[in-house]
């Protein structure tokens, strides 16, 4: 197979895991590997775990760590806290930060070696604690290994590299969806364009305030944009944009914001505000303005050559007014 093939292959294998976190100013590990959910016989298929557990209980799992690479190497095991990124990636707290939730309720072997080109399944254990709160508790579980890189000036610097997958565990008891929404406003920009409507944006800041992962989703207008998922205890700035609306000097904005749990019949109480944005149709109103000055500059210049055209006549008569006395 020729070279640049099994490059693509590899590239593609990376990109498919679930998350990747690397070092952006290093360069790039020689080891290239993928972790994913698995059996006990192997992969099985699956992106992320998703578990449902009574408080004091104990659940076994597997993942998988395939080394891509034409060398042996030694991947370390990780658990950490989840949380989703601004732009609604998924991704576990780092090496250097602590883990209060989930991510401390999984056990995983430090380390395991992966020949080049071979699959090794590793177990590991959810242990729930006895007074875990109801809903929602995500963590993440990944596979890394250090290599050295060199910053952008020349320095020497060891890197971790992370390839992972999401666990969230679902705690037995009450389910409580809440989102709560605040700092609603509502913009308007005018487009220059007078065969094109403007553009409404819409921000807000989103809280979820209940025990469920919630996928928030919005409705301006009656158009409707999904916002990504938010963690319970996580919040995060949103915005709409790019809702077209002619300038009509004064615009009704009707927003409708609520939160669904994933898989589940079941939503945060919406919230629903009304906002006034004004929207002068300034192109519009300079166009029609162009115009009038136009219509009278033409008007202004008949009435002056009519004048000029009077004044020829009454000349012309009274030349030959003159003209006849003298004859």
């Amino acid at each position: 197979m020729p070279h640049a093939a099994i490059v693509a292959i590899i590239a593609a294998l990376v990109l498919w895991s679930p998350w990747t976190a690397a070092a952006d100013e290093a360069e790039e590990a020689t080891v290239t590997w993928s972790v994913t959910p698995s059996a006990a016989s192997g992969p099985d298929g699956r992106t992320r775990i998703d578990l449902s557990a009574d408080p004091g209980t104990s659940v076994t799992e597997h993942l998988a760590v395939r080394n891509l690479s034409t060398e042996d190497a030694t991947f370390s095991l990780s658990a950490a806290d989840g949380y989703y990124t601004a732009n609604g990636r998924f991704n576990m707290l780092g090496a250097s930060e602590k883990s209060v939730d989930a991510g401390t309720w999984i056990t995983v072997a430090p380390s395991v070696e992966v020949k080049a080109g071979e699959t090794a399944v590793v177990a590991f254990t959810v242990d729930v604690p006895q007074n875990a709160t109801p809903g929602d508790h995500a963590a993440g579980v990944a596979a890394s290994v250090v290599s050295s890189g060199t910053t952008a000036n020349g320095t020497q610097v060891g890197v971790e590299s992370r390839v992972g997958f999401r666990v969230t565990t679902r705690v037995a008891g009450e389910l409580s969806p809440a989102l709560d929404v605040s700092d609603l406003s509502a913009t308007y920009e005018t487009s220059w364009n007078l065969l094109q409507p403007g553009t409404l944006t819409v921000a807000y800041n989103a809280a979820n305030a209940g025990n469920t992962t919630l996928s928030v989703i919005d409705s301006v207008n009656a158009i409707d944009t999904e916002q990504g998922a938010l963690l319970p205890g996580e919040e995060r700035e949103l915005r709409v944009t790019d809702v077209e609306a002619w300038p009509l000097g004064i615009l009704t904005v009707d927003v409708v914001v609520e939160g669904l749990v994933p898989g589940e019949d079941l939503a945060s109480a919406p919230t629903t505000q009304q906002m006034m944005v004004w929207a002068m149709p300034w192109p519009h109103l300079l166009c029609v303005l162009a115009v009038m000055l136009i219509v009278f500059a033409l008007l202004m210049g008949r009435r002056r050559n009519r004048r000029r055209i009077d004044s020829l006549v009454a000349q012309a008569r009274e030349d030959g007014r003159r003209e006849a006395e003298v004859a």
